[in-house]
């Protein structure tokens, strides 16, 4: 019996220990993933530095000074007061979900699911507060004391998305204010359908060369600046002016937006939601850029070459060197 007992007791050690120890290299863990995620943070604030310390004028797009952007060069910071957060919010990656999460923080707590929010709701002007609304001495202020954060992605991948979303469903208000002339310019249609319901009812789109067709004639920027959906990254959140906290990339989204979650101190209070809406694997990148003439594939990576090197993304060789 006491045999019996020993071998129980033996086992609720062994229990105990390998439980104990279980929870020590999950700890472990949790602390190497902190520290090596906070190192990529370092390495990516590291190369903005020095790659806008190389060559100020082509990086801040010849601004010296943060007084001297006009308030809708800002139309993409949204302010929190509540928890001291700034968000630089990039269409195309991942900004409603991002949206989400800002619009729930302002609201009471216990925060509702960022999930239960419409898109739509989301995307209304009047949700956010932005930065420009301030005077600019507050602007200064809070730019100098919150938390700053944007999320950035591969600028090729960004603009397939933005031209799978925004040409290939039919959206009304793309096709009306650009597909329509895209047509008419780049596809030789004269009188392309009238509406993007008559276009799919005929199956009329512009294919994605249009689309880069588009991008690469200078009359598109002189007429008005690049649309958002495709405007450059860095002329939407100005990282050579403003010092980000924390850089994020959609590739590792979900990963990322737990830790910055982590260093804000929500963690416990909201979780970022999960994405699965017009994912473009890079593998297809090249299917996209097939019918794409190499002259203009290395016109459209100078057109957008500040985002690949500010960001860290590497110069997509296999597209440009035929």
């Amino acid at each position: 019996m006491e045999s019996f007992r020993g071998c129980l007791q033996l086992l609720g050690f062994l229990g105990s220990f390998f439980l104990i120890m279980s929870f020590y290299r999950w700890d472990m863990n949790q602390q190497n993933r902190a520290e090596r995620m906070h190192n990529l943070q370092e390495v990516r604030k590291q190369l903005l530095k020095e790659t806008c310390g190389r060559d100020k004028e082509a990086f801040s797009e010849r601004k010296v000074s943060l007084e001297e952007m006009s308030e809708n060069e800002m139309n993409n910071l949204i302010v929190d007061d509540k928890h001291g957060i700034i968000y630089c919010y990039i269409p195309k990656i991942a900004c409603t979900n991002w949206k989400r999460v800002m619009f729930v923080l302002n609201q009471s707590e216990p925060y509702p699911d960022p999930m239960s929010l419409s898109g739509d709701l989301v995307h209304s002007p009047d949700k956010f507060t932005l930065l420009n609304s301030f005077p600019r001495v507050e602007m200064k202020a809070k730019l100098k004391h919150y938390t700053k954060f944007l999320f950035v992605r591969d600028p090729f991948v960004r603009l397939i998305s933005a031209y799978r979303d925004k040409f290939q469903k039919y959206n009304e208000y793309f096709y009306d204010n650009f597909a329509r002339d895209i047509l008419r310019l780049y596809d030789n249609q004269s009188n392309p359908p009238q509406t993007a319901a008559e276009a799919s009812a005929s199956g009329v789109r512009i294919s994605f060369h249009n689309f880069i067709q588009y991008l690469l004639d200078p009359k598109t920027e002189k007429e008005l600046p690049f649309e958002p959906h495709w405007r450059q990254m860095h002329r939407l959140c100005h990282p050579c002016h403003i010092q980000y906290d924390f850089i994020g990339h959609q590739e590792t989204l979900q990963e990322e937006a737990e830790q910055l979650l982590n260093i804000l101190k929500l963690q416990n209070d909201i979780k970022f939601p999960p994405s699965y809406d017009n994912i473009t694997p890079q593998e297809s990148v090249s299917d996209f850029f097939r019918t794409v003439p190499l002259v203009e594939r290395r016109k459209l990576y100078k057109l957008y070459e500040t985002d690949f090197r500010l960001f860290g993304y590497r110069k997509p060789n296999e597209l440009l060197d035929g």
